[in-house]
């Protein structure tokens, strides 16, 4: 009976968060060949290291903000938690352990701020949709979100 409930939450919640899943890319640069380019939002075009987006140099200090990291944690307790978990079992999408180990943190923070746009031309993200089957939905964070969920990513991570 938990099982049918925590499913039709899960549910529930990717009816509610999901968005339109369409969005305008006219007028958007091509990948490889534009290196250094902007597309017409002004954001730079497709890195593979950094992904599509506007991050293009996360300033990342060897410790961690602990400020960041609960601001990061109450984020993911109310957009992240129902579909990752924190280790590496896969829920609705991958578990979240090692993952700044993974990718870089401009890759993971313009995944998350930009979600439809890096999982239209990035190879690592369409690959992980390939394994969850299910396409993350726009959660409209902010840079500030993005930046404190990838200081919670850090902790999760063993980083002090």
């Amino acid at each position: 009976m938990k099982k049918v409930i925590l499913l039709s939450s899960i549910i529930a919640l990717l009816a509610a968060c999901g968005g339109s899943g369409s969005q305008n890319t006219a007028g958007t640069t091509g990948a490889d060949d534009n290196k250094g380019a902007s597309t017409a939002s002004g954001n730079p075009s497709y890195d593979p290291n950094r992904g599509v987006g506007k991050f293009t140099k996360v300033d990342i200090s060897p410790a961690l903000n602990p400020a960041m990291v609960e601001a990061g944690s109450k984020v993911f307790a109310v957009k992240c938690s129902a579909c990752h978990k924190l280790t590496e079992e896969k829920l609705v999408g991958p578990g979240w352990k090692n993952v700044t180990q993974r990718h870089a943190a401009e890759w993971i923070m313009n995944f998350a701020t930009n979600t439809d746009e890096m999982l239209n031309k990035d190879p690592k993200a369409q690959a992980q949709l390939e394994i969850c089957l299910v396409r993350m939905p726009n959660q409209n964070l902010t840079d500030e979100d993005a930046r404190n969920i990838y200081e919670f990513m850090r902790k999760n991570d063993g980083v002090k």
